[in-house]
């Protein structure tokens, strides 16, 4: 028992090891030995607990998935007003990609390389339950609630203003001469302003 509990603190030590380097160096240019020196193990042990950076990555990501999409279907599931929702997925959201800034450009490169078969590895089942949202949005539209769009169109304006800014994150810290806590600021702010934004974007004027 006392083994089994050191095994799972050692494996927890690398899994947050990992979360560092990767967040520091990429996906890409992360390191096993850096992984183990971070972990404050040798490159053996590492070995010994997980095959490489990518398993190690795929654990993380599917984690995070594991963390996320049960919030979301919960968000999707509220009985509440679109802008409502809108407000939460945004914050969770930018939550999650601030805790694993490294995860989306490793998944948008990899799912342009094998698209269907990485997606299914990493998810697995686990899919949000989009039809009971484009539901809602078609509804409050009917109503007047909110201005004629398309569901897939609102839809991918909240996802993409949410990820792009840690897709060109060395883009824009290059330009704007940023450092990570002035951008982990930047993202605390951007919770509020992207579901700000959308919300304006689409709010019927009385």
């Amino acid at each position: 028992m006392v083994k089994k509990e050191k095994d799972q603190t050692t494996e927890q030590r690398i899994l947050q090891a990992a979360k560092t380097v990767f967040i520091h160096k990429g996906m890409a240019g992360a390191r096993m030995q850096d992984i183990a020196d971070e972990a404050g193990i040798n490159k053996a042990m590492l070995h010994y607990y997980f095959r490489s950076k990518e398993k190690l990555f795929e654990v993380i990501f599917r984690e995070a998935v594991g963390r996320f999409l049960p919030k979301l279907n919960a968000i999707i599931a509220m009985d509440c007003n679109l802008f409502e929702k809108i407000q939460i997925f945004c914050r969770e959201y930018i939550n999650v990609l601030s805790e694993n800034p490294y995860i989306p450009l490793f998944v948008v490169n990899e799912a342009n390389k094998q698209s269907h078969d990485f997606l299914s590895t990493m998810m697995g089942n686990q899919k949000p339950n989009l039809h009971a949202l484009i539901n809602q949005i078609e509804e409050e539209v009917k109503q007047g609630i909110i201005n004629p769009i398309s569901p897939a169109q609102l839809l991918l304006n909240m996802m993409s203003m949410c990820i792009f800014p840690f897709l060109g994150r060395p883009i824009w810290n290059f330009l704007s001469g940023m450092d990570e806590l002035q951008f982990n600021f930047l993202m605390h702010q951007r919770k509020e302003e992207v579901a700000d934004f959308i919300i304006n974007s689409i709010k019927k004027q009385k």
